[in-house]
C-alpha cells in the first residue's frame, strides 16, 4: 500500500499537471487591463510560461541601448519543437528554390508587439495570447500549433514602453480618470513612442539605423516567416483597423498577398461581428514605404499587416470617447488578443497554401518577373566610402552583389542625371543583380520612381538608395548572373606615422568628418583649405584637412601620430603624409585661405517646443555617427544659458515658442553677431522666418483660384494639390562654399512637407531647387511652383557669425546618409 501511494505521489510531482502555467493575473498579482505592466515583468512572465510549458521556448536576441532584453518565444506543438531547427532551415531552402522535407512544411507566423512604446495595450495582450496558446485544451486551437510555429516578440521597443509605463504609473492615482482633461492623458515630452534615441522603430526596418532593428532583422532573416503582424494603436475615437490595407499597394505585392490578407481580415470580422465591435479596413494604412513592420515583411515574401487599436498614449487605463462610451485598457488588449489568435487560426488552416506561395514569390523574383531592370550598377571610383556604407546595408539584408565585370558596357537609367546613358564597367564597380532571391525587395530599394495608384499616402513616396547615399548609379535592363559572394575584399588601412611636417585628409565623405571629429575631440588643432590644391602630383579638393606638427606643439611625434593613427585605423580612412607646406597649385598652407580649425563647443537644443524625432536624429548623429561631444540643452531653459560657452548651436526641427520671443531672438542674434554659428534644420527655418532679425522669407508660388463653391466630396482631391508626403528634389549646389565641401554640383534632398524659402537677398544661397517638379515621389501640382527657385541650403552672415539654414532635414531618420556631411560642414567648416 505504501509503495503504491509513493508511486502515485511521484507521478503527480513529475507530471506536466504539477508544473502549472499560471495565468497572467495569477502571476502578476493583478488583472490584465488594471495596470500597465513594466517590461521586466512581461519578460518574467514569458520566462515562467517557457519554463512550465512544452509548447514554448525562448530566445534572447539582443538588448536595447538602455540594456533591456529583446526576446522572442517560439510557440508550437511539442512534436514541432523536436524539429524546430529543421523547420527553420527547410523554410530557407524553399525560399532559395531547394528541396525540403514535407514534414517540416509549417506556417510561420511572427507577431510583433509594442513597436511604439506608448501604444502599450499590445504588450498586455501578448501575455494573454501566449497563455492561451500554451495552455489551450481546445482541439481546434491545439491543431493550429500542429500546423504552425508562432514567433512572438512581446515588445520591440522596451525603452519606449517603460518610459511610458513609468510615467503613467507615477502619475496615476488609485483609480483612473476617464476625462480627457486629466493629467494622466497628457504625456510629457518626448513621450513613449520612440526608442532611446527617439527614433520611430516602425520606420527603420529597411534602414537598420537602430540597434533594436539590427538585432531583430538579423533574427528575422534566419526565419523569414510567412505572416508578420505589427500591433499598433491609433486615435481614441477610431475603431479597430485590420487588413486589407489601403491603396497604394506597391507594385511588387502579388495577387496572392492581396487576397490572403483579405482572407485574414474576413476572419477577424467574423469575431468582431459576433462581439458587436466596430472596425474598418482599406483606409489610411497603405503598403508602400518599404521600412514599416508590414511592408518590409511583405516585400520579403510574407503577408505583412498592421493592426491598429484605438488608444495610444492618450487613452491611459480608460478614456471617454464618442458615443457616450469609455475605452478601457482591457478592451484594447482583448481586441489585439482576438486578432492575434485569428491570424494564427487562418495561417494554420492554410499552411500549405502559404508555404507554396511563399516559395513562388522568391522563384518569380529570381526569374525577374515584373522587373524592368536586370541589374543595378554602382561605379566605385571616387565614391568608395559611400559604396562601402551601401554594401554594408546590402550585407545585412543578405542581398547578393559582386565586382567582376570590368569592360562590360551597359546602358540604362542614370540616377545622377535622370536620363538614359551608357557606362563601361571597371574592375571595382559593384553589380547588384535584380533577378535574385530578394529581387522584389531590391526593386523597392533602388526604384528610380515609385508607382502610385493614389497619391494619398501615409508616408514618404521616394527613398531610392542611390539618392539617399549620393551615389552615381545605373539601373540597366541588361541581365547579370547572380554570384553569391556578397563580401567585398577591402585592403586594411595601414598607418606607419613618422611624418615630421603633417598629414592630409581629403574631404570627400562622411567618414572624413568622422576622422576629423576624433582628432578634434582628442585636442588636435588642424587646418582646412577653402580652395582646391595640388601637391606632389595629387589633386586635393576644397575642405581637405591639414594636420600639422607645428600646430600641436604640446605633443611629441609619438603622441601626435597616436592621435592621427587611432582615427585612421578606427574608420579605415587613409591619410597622406606631407613634408612641405608648398603646393604646386592652389594656396600654400600658410595662406589666409587655409583656415585654422579647433574643436567647436556645440550645444543641441531639445525638449518642449522641438520635434522629439528630429532632436533624436540630431542626438544620434553626434553620439553614434560622429562620436563628437555635445551639450544637450532644454529649449525652455534657453533664457538661463550663457551662450558664450558655445561656438555652435544646433536647432533641430521645432517651433521654439519659449526661445523665439522678442527677448530670446535678440539674445540669440547678439550671440551670432559675436561669432557664433547657429544651425537651423527643417521646420525651424520657417520658425525663424517669422522674425525680421533673420533675412528669411517664404517662397511664393502661383496664386491659386479662390473656389468658394468647392464640392464636399472633393476635399481629398483639393488637399492633394498642396500635399508633399516626401519627395526627392535635385538641388543645384555652390560647392565653392564650405557648407557644400565634399559634394559635386548637385545634391538630392528629401523634402517633406510644404515649407519653401525664397532666395536669400543678403547671404549665400548654397543649395537651390531650380525645378518645381521632383526627381522622384509625389508633390501636388499646386505646391510645385513654390518649390521652384527656392533656397534649401543657405548661409546668412551676421556680424562676426553666421546662421546656417538647412530647410530640408538632412538627418531624416538617419538613413539619408548623403545629408550627414552637410551637417558636419556646418559644424566644422562654416564661419571659420
Amino acid at each position: 500500500m505504501k509503495r503504491t501511494l509513493l508511486t502515485a505521489l511521484l507521478a503527480v510531482l513529475f507530471s506536466p499537471l504539477w508544473a502549472q502555467v499560471q495565468s497572467p493575473e495569477a502571476f502578476l498579482g493583478y488583472p490584465l487591463g488594471s495596470q500597465f505592466t513594466y517590461h521586466h515583468r512581461i519578460v518574467a512572465y514569458y520566462e515562467h510560461v517557457a519554463a512550465n510549458s512544452d509548447r514554448v521556448t525562448l530566445q534572447y536576441y539582443g538588448q536595447t541601448n538602455e540594456r533591456r532584453p529583446l526576446l522572442v518565444a517560439y510557440v508550437t506543438s511539442p512534436a514541432n519543437h523536436g524539429q524546430l531547427e529543421a523547420i527553420r532551415t527547410d523554410n530557407l531552402k524553399r525560399m532559395a528554390g531547394q528541396q525540403a522535407a514535407a514534414s517540416t512544411q509549417k506556417a510561420l507566423v511572427w507577431l510583433s508587439y509594442n513597436v511604439h512604446g506608448n501604444e502599450a495595450s499590445s504588450s498586455e495582450a501578448t501575455m494573454l495570447t501566449l497563455y492561451t496558446l500554451a495552455t489551450t485544451q481546445d482541439a481546434a486551437q491545439s491543431a493550429w500549433l500542429d500546423n504552425s510555429v508562432v514567433i512572438m516578440d512581446p515588445c520591440i521597443n522596451p525603452d519606449g514602453r517603460d518610459r511610458y509605463a513609468n510615467w503613467y504609473n507615477q502619475i496615476n492615482g488609485t483609480s483612473p480618470n476617464a476625462s480627457g482633461d486629466a493629467w494622466e492623458h497628457h504625456e510629457p515630452w518626448p513621450g513613449g513612442r520612440p526608442n532611446h534615441y527617439l527614433f520611430d522603430l516602425n520606420r527603420d526596418w529597411a534602414w537598420l539605423t537602430q540597434v533594436e532593428s539590427q538585432q531583430r532583422v538579423k533574427l528575422y532573416q534566419q526565419w523569414m516567416p510567412h505572416i508578420h503582424v505589427d500591433f499598433h494603436e491609433q486615435g481614441v475615437n477610431s475603431p479597430y483597423y485590420f487588413a486589407p490595407a489601403a491603396e497604394p499597394f506597391h507594385e511588387v505585392i502579388t495577387p496572392f498577398q492581396r487576397e490572403f490578407q483579405t482572407e485574414i481580415g474576413k476572419n477577424h470580422a467574423r469575431y468582431f461581428d459576433a462581439n458587436g465591435w466596430l472596425y474598418f479596413t482599406k483606409q489610411h494604412f497603405d503598403l508602400l514605404y518599404p521600412s514599416y513592420g508590414d511592408t518590409y515583411p511583405t516585400f520579403n515574401g510574407a503577408i505583412g499587416m498592421t493592426y491598429e487599436q484605438a488608444g495610444h498614449g492618450y487613452a491611459g487605463l480608460g478614456i471617454d470617447i464618442e458615443g457616450n462610451d469609455t475605452l478601457r485598457l482591457i478592451d484594447r488588449l482583448t481586441h489585439h488578443h482576438t486578432t492575434g489568435l485569428s491570424t494564427v487560426e487562418v495561417a494554420s488552416k492554410n499552411a500549405d497554401r502559404l508555404v507554396k506561395n511563399f516559395g513562388t514569390y522568391f522563384a518569380d523574383a529570381r526569374a525577374g518577373k515584373g522587373s524592368p531592370y536586370g541589374a543595378y550598377i554602382i561605379p566605385a571610383e571616387g565614391q568608395e566610402e559611400k559604396l562601402a556604407a551601401l554594401t554594408q546595408l546590402l550585407n545585412e539584408h543578405q542581398i547578393n552583389y559582386y565586382s567582376r565585370e570590368a569592360g562590360k558596357k551597359i546602358s540604362g537609367f542614370n540616377y545622377r542625371t535622370g536620363a538614359q546613358s551608357s557606362y563601361t564597367l571597371k574592375g571595382a564597380d559593384v553589380v547588384i543583380p535584380a533577378h535574385q532571391t530578394r529581387g522584389a525587395f531590391i526593386r523597392t530599394l533602388f526604384e528610380p520612381e515609385t508607382k502610385l495608384t493614389t497619391y494619398a499616402t501615409y508616408d514618404i513616396t521616394a527613398w531610392s538608395l542611390p539618392y539617399a547615399y549620393g551615389l552615381e548609379a545605373y539601373a540597366t535592363p541588361t541581365e547579370f548572373p547572380v554570384v553569391r559572394d556578397r563580401a567585398r575584399e577591402a585592403t586594411p588601412t595601414t598607418f606607419n606615422g613618422g611624418a615630421a611636417y603633417g598629414y592630409l585628409l581629403p574631404w570627400e565623405d562622411l567618414v572624413d568628418a568622422q576622422v576629423l571629429s576624433q582628432w578634434l575631440a582628442a585636442g588636435l588643432t588642424v587646418r582646412f583649405s577653402e580652395v582646391p590644391f595640388a601637391q606632389n602630383g595629387r589633386n586635393y579638393p576644397a575642405g581637405t584637412i591639414i594636420a600639422l606638427r607645428r600646430d600641436n606643439p604640446t605633443l611629441d611625434q609619438a603622441a601626435f601620430d597616436a592621435v592621427i593613427g587611432a582615427a585612421v585605423k578606427r574608420y579605415q580612412r587613409p591619410v597622406v603624409e606631407t613634408t612641405t607646406g608648398w603646393v604646386s597649385q592652389g594656396r600654400d598652407f600658410g595662406s589666409d585661405d587655409v583656415k585654422v580649425l579647433s574643436a567647436p563647443r556645440v550645444a543641441v537644443l531639445g525638449g518642449e517646443g522641438t520635434s522629439s524625432l528630429s532632436y533624436g536624429e540630431t542626438w544620434y548623429f553626434f553620439d553614434q555617427v560622429l562620436d563628437y561631444p555635445i551639450t544637450r540643452i532644454q529649449a525652455e531653459m534657453a533664457g538661463q544659458v550663457d551662450w558664450s560657452a558655445y561656438d555652435v548651436v544646433v536647432m533641430p526641427q521645432g517651433w521654439y515658442s519659449d526661445l523665439l520671443t522678442e527677448v530670446g531672438v535678440k539674445t540669440l542674434t547678439r550671440w551670432v553677431r559675436g561669432g557664433g554659428t547657429l544651425v537651423a534644420m527643417g521646420r525651424t527655418v520657417g520658425a525663424l522666418a517669422a522674425h525680421e532679425d533673420f533675412g528669411l522669407e517664404a517662397a511664393e508660388g502661383e496664386e491659386g483660384e479662390d473656389n468658394l463653391r468647392r464640392r464636399y466630396a472633393d476635399q481629398e482631391a483639393d488637399f492633394l494639390k498642396g500635399f508633399n508626403p516626401g519627395s526627392v528634389y535635385e538641388v543645384a549646389l555652390d560647392n565653392s562654399h564650405p557648407l557644400a565641401f565634399g559634394y559635386g554640383n548637385t545634391y538630392f534632398s528629401l523634402k517633406t512637407g510644404s515649407q519653401s524659402m525664397a532666395l536669400l537677398s543678403d547671404g549665400w544661397n548654397v543649395g537651390v531647387i531650380e525645378q518645381g517638379k521632383p526627381r522622384a515621389g509625389y508633390v501636388g501640382q499646386g505646391l510645385q511652383p513654390s518649390f521652384e527657385d527656392s533656397m534649401v541650403i543657405g548661409v546668412q552672415p551676421m556680424g562676426g557669425g553666421a546662421v546656417v539654414y538647412l530647410a530640408d532635414n538632412p538627418l531624416f531618420r538617419a538613413f539619408w546618409r548623403d545629408g550627414h556631411l552637410m551637417v558636419a560642414n556646418a559644424l566644422f567648416l562654416v564661419n571659420k
